[in-house]
């Protein structure tokens, strides 16, 4: 029977069609999404997932609904240039939930990100005793609400005066040891000479007035010799010289220091709870919202059950909606005073999606980034029942995930290789997840790969103590890590591995560490500048064509006048948007013509820093130049392009750039954070096999990591939990890995027990 409706036109749209993408290193690329379904997009890094999935996909959606806005409206968004692709069509609005970080805006919450606090503070406005007005009142970011000391920010800078001097010595032994007050420098003089104390007397010995005036004396005309001078207290003067500037901007030395001197303690005034004393008066059953806030969302939410009161019925039930969405998705242990710019990468996408599970919003595409990362085995669970949940409500989810258990749910895979950069961006499979086992492909044969356990583990040559760690959630944990080994720190999302290691390893000698945070740097930074292989690669130009070095620096002489070696012009359109379109003059090579004449070994220094790592390994066959590139293919960054701005890497590709770089440092600890991310799961055994060099190398290898393999393959395990928050913070196990697995009775335990079985 074929009724009209079955018929309908509107019914055929059911894919979303991928015609001819170009974008990056993507090779004419034709792929059919089914919509309302969940795909997995697979293959190794740089393989060319992001460029399908970000780069062509969720950016033509982007623009299309930008261009629907009016032009006064699209002047304040950045303007989007049209992916390189033939056609896309029954593209439907395109939701990008990623994993950068949230605002680094000291102001904002975990409460203010999600908009808990904010129906929080309508539930105190009406409830609260004595009710004191509106819910502006319970803001600290208005000014109705926020503490009159602090301005709402909950902290007061404080300057300690043992980082500005040395009581021991007089002024004339060099008692000050701010930077730029050296004894004999302009400013030490004046104070020297300024009459108010004895330069020969030692600190400890000034009068109490003495102090004052050597301290806090506000700025006076002194005279010395014939002289007028305006003399200051020391601290007035460091307060107004250093504390004033903005700390990016800052000589590295200087920043140094005032990260030493100034103290940031919570402010007396409204004991770090940024609010007022009428906002703190006002409590429901006894407690007030800022105890509400400092509460762990899990425990809250019990809270906010027991509040029953039909003027607010409709609000309370949503706040425990939102509330209950955060403990599922495995954020239970954070609390809504979370500072958000503390969040890491994985908990930052996780707060977005929350926002996104209340939607009543369906039919939309969402495209995630890797969501595992960060997680436990055991979270991960929750985070395919989220992702499902998403698709069972009707939109189109599509997933870049290298986890095995996430490939396994997928509706449809989409496998991009064969290998990475020039070498991959082809689709080498499209269809379910039983035909990609069969498939043959990379990723095909890897789904069933186990890591195995090392048959014998090796000795440590000593130990790294902590002891009475208490930062965050953590609970009195002493613990010995072994030096000379793989030591893997594992445990839930929240259970405190990140406060045990980077709360107390950094900063001792030796330690490096290498995370994902971004690296500071421009657009103006490559992998070549950052790893200081152009300076070696400037020197071989100079030397074969007799010129100088300088030519061959974007940064510097050879750069193309017109864009300033950027390769791109910024054009500032008044009331559109800026635009970046490619530099006329140099067309996108950011070097003079002359310059660009230059060859060595028939290349010219542009051609150079197109190469992939793999191409110049080959090209540059020794030197310093061979020996910095190896180091970046050890640590699997060989399709990296040389003169990639870093800003386009990901958190995963910084923090492998950072490896190679500190690998050139002997006999140290080096401390990672899931280095996995980003990783697919043929490139996870060379991870495996270049940190197992550095410990055959001497050094201590201490890993933060949920990944199974590297636990299988791990000299010594650390399990924090059990659980997560104020039910985590302590030390369930050490041992080795085949201990865990046969006698271990923790969550990480039965998952590797599972996974080497």
């Amino acid at each position: 029977m074929n009724t009209p409706a079955s018929t309908n036109q509107a019914d055929s749209h059911h894919v979303i069609q991928v015609r001819g993408a170009r974008e990056n290193n993507l090779k004419d690329v034709s792929v059919d999404l089914p919509k309302r379904r969940l795909t997995v997009f697979t293959g190794v890094s740089g393989s060319g997932k992001s460029s399908l999935v970000f780069g062509t996909i969720a950016a033509e959606s982007q623009r299309l609904i930008n261009e629907t806005y009016s032009a006064f409206l699209q002047s304040f968004m950045p303007s989007l240039g049209r992916p390189d692709v033939d056609g896309l069509h029954n593209l439907s609005a395109a939701i990008v939930v990623d994993q950068e970080r949230m605002g680094a805006n000291s102001r904002s919450t975990v409460g203010t990100a999600t908009d808990a606090y904010t129906m929080l503070r309508i539930v105190f406005s009406r409830l609260g005793t004595p009710h004191i007005g509106t819910s502006g009142a319970f803001s600290f970011n208005l000014p109705e609400g926020m503490c009159p000391r602090c301005e709402g920010a909950g902290q007061i800078s404080d300057i300690d005066i043992d980082q500005l001097v040395d009581r021991e010595k007089s002024l004339n032994e060099g008692a000050i040891t701010v930077p730029n007050f050296a004894v004999d420098s302009w400013y030490w003089q004046i104070m020297a000479h300024s009459g108010f104390y004895d330069p020969d007397k030692k600190l400890k010995d000034f009068t109490e007035e003495e102090w004052a005036d050597f301290l806090h004396k506000p700025q006076v005309k002194v005279k010395v010799g014939s002289n007028n001078f305006t003399y200051e207290g020391l601290v007035v003067k460091v307060q107004r010289t250093m504390l004033t500037k903005d700390r990016d901007a800052m000589q590295s030395h200087i920043r140094a220091f005032v990260d030493r001197a100034v103290v940031f303690r919570d402010c007396p005034e409204c004991g770090g709870t940024r609010l007022t004393r009428a906002a703190l008066s006002s409590k429901i059953d006894g407690v007030n919202i800022a105890d509400c806030s400092a509460m762990q969302i899990s425990d809250l939410a019990a809270f906010i059950r027991g509040i029953e009161d039909p003027s607010v019925a409709p609000l309370l039930a949503n706040l425990r909606d939102l509330l209950d969405s955060l403990v599922e998705i495995g954020l239970g242990y954070l609390s809504l005073d979370r500072a958000s710019a503390t969040l890491s990468g994985g908990e930052a996408q996780r707060v977005k999606m929350v926002r996104h599970l209340g939607s009543s919003l369906t039919d939309v595409t969402y495209v995630f980034d890797e969501p595992t990362t960060g997680l436990h085995p055991h979270d991960i669970q929750r985070m395919n029942d989220l992702l499902l949940r998403l698709r069972d409500k009707g939109n189109t989810v599509l997933v870049v995930e290298h986890k095995p258990e996430v490939i396994e749910i997928a509706d449809h895979v989409v496998d991009l290789g064969p290998r990475a950069g020039s070498a991959g961006g082809e689709v080498c499979y499209s269809g379910d997840v039983a035909g990609l086992r069969a498939s043959g492909t990379l990723t095909g044969n890897h789904l069933a790969h186990r890591a195995k356990l090392r048959s014998e583990v090796r000795e440590p040559t000593g130990f790294l103590s902590i002891e009475g760690a208490s930062q965050h959630n953590l609970r009195d944990v002493s613990v010995q890590i072994p030096t000379g080994v793989l030591t893997v720190v594992t445990g839930v999302a929240g259970s405190g591995k990140s406060s045990l290691i980077h709360g107390n390893l950094p900063g001792r000698e030796g330690v490096v560490v290498a995370d994902q945070s971004p690296i500071r740097g421009s657009r103006r930074s490559n992998p070549a500048t950052y790893t200081g292989l152009l300076n070696p690669v400037r020197t071989a130009f100079a030397k074969a064509n007799g010129v100088k070095a300088a030519l061959f620096s974007a940064n510097s002489e050879g750069a193309c006048p017109k864009c300033n070696g950027l390769g791109l012009v910024y054009t500032d359109l008044a009331m559109m948007a800026g635009v970046a379109s490619v530099c006329e003059e140099c067309e996108g090579k950011r070097f003079t013509p002359e310059v660009l004449t230059y060859t060595l070994n028939g290349r010219n220094i542009h051609e150079v820093l197109s190469m992939s790592v793999e191409e110049a390994y080959d090209f540059f066959t020794t030197g310093q130049a061979r020996t910095i590139l190896g180091r970046l293919k050890d640590v699997g960054l060989g399709y990296l392009r040389l003169g990639q701005p870093l800003n386009t890497l990901s958190g995963g590709e910084r923090q492998r750039l950072k490896l190679a770089i500190h690998m050139a440092e002997k006999g140290a600890t080096y401390v990672l954070d899931e280095p996995t991310t980003g990783l697919h799961l043929a490139d996870v055994d060379q991870l495996l096999a270049l940190l197992d060099r550095l410990v055959e190398a001497g050094n201590t290898v201490v890993v933060i990591e949920h990944h199974q393999a590297v636990m299988a393959h791990a000299d010594w395990l650390i399990d924090l939990g059990p659980g997560a928050g104020h039910d985590g913070g302590r030390i369930v196990f050490e041992g080795t890995p085949s201990e865990l697995v046969e006698k271990g009775d923790t969550l990480t335990a039965r998952h590797l027990r599972a996974y080497v079985s």
